[in-house]
């Protein structure tokens, strides 16, 4: 077998291991919900599929992964430096999409019976944020239309949000407020779009 032959068979191989999870660049246009969904069918599918078994509208979904990961499947914390150069890890285990924790992810596996879920895949990035948010609803009241507040739980943790310990953090209320502006705005022009519906 040839050389190249080799390096292109093993080049297919990496491909085709690569993750797979979905696209590692994010939408072009994050402030028109129309033209992210429409560049990218397999979002719309995907939040509609979450609204349906949760109840979490699609705008909200799609205002916290703009806030969690920019709609980036690969999305990473920053690394933690020493002394500016040595690095030491990432500042926490938050993966993908939703961002979620390997622990809140481990537990969404468990309860939901999910087994072979992936962080980097839209459908379920979007399926364990209506997990997670139908969770803050029945721990702690907070509206599944409640853009702001769901943020703050799903950054604080439920434990968290009912200790009110966003209110120490005042940037996080800011943000969380961001979000809330921006499930509106989504909202809105997702009521005009010409979407196919699923």
């Amino acid at each position: 077998m040839s050389r190249t032959f080799c390096a292109l068979i093993i080049a297919v191989f990496l491909a085709s291991c690569g993750g797979g999870g979905g696209p590692s660049s994010a939408p072009r246009n994050l402030d028109n919900a129309c033209a992210i969904l429409k560049e990218r069918p397999e979002y719309y599918k995907a939040f509609k599929a979450s609204e349906r078994r949760w109840g979490v509208p699609v705008h909200v979904q799609m205002a916290t992964i703009h806030q969690e990961s920019k709609f980036i499947a690969d999305a990473r914390t920053p690394f933690r430096y020493v002394i500016g150069v040595i690095p030491m890890g990432r500042q926490s285990s938050a993966f993908g999409y939703s961002q979620a924790l390997d622990a809140t992810w481990d537990e969404y596996l468990s309860e939901t019976g999910t087994r072979f879920a992936k962080r980097d895949r839209i459908n379920d990035a979007a399926d364990f944020m209506g997990w997670y948010m139908t969770k803050s609803r029945a721990k702690n009241g907070i509206s599944l239309h409640d853009a702001e507040n769901q943020y703050l739980a799903y950054h604080e943790g439920n434990t968290g949000f009912a200790r009110q310990s966003y209110n120490s953090k005042p940037w996080l209320i800011g943000v969380a407020r961001k979000v809330q502006l921006r499930a509106e705005m989504y909202e809105n022009q997702i009521a005009g779009c010409r979407l196919r519906r699923w």
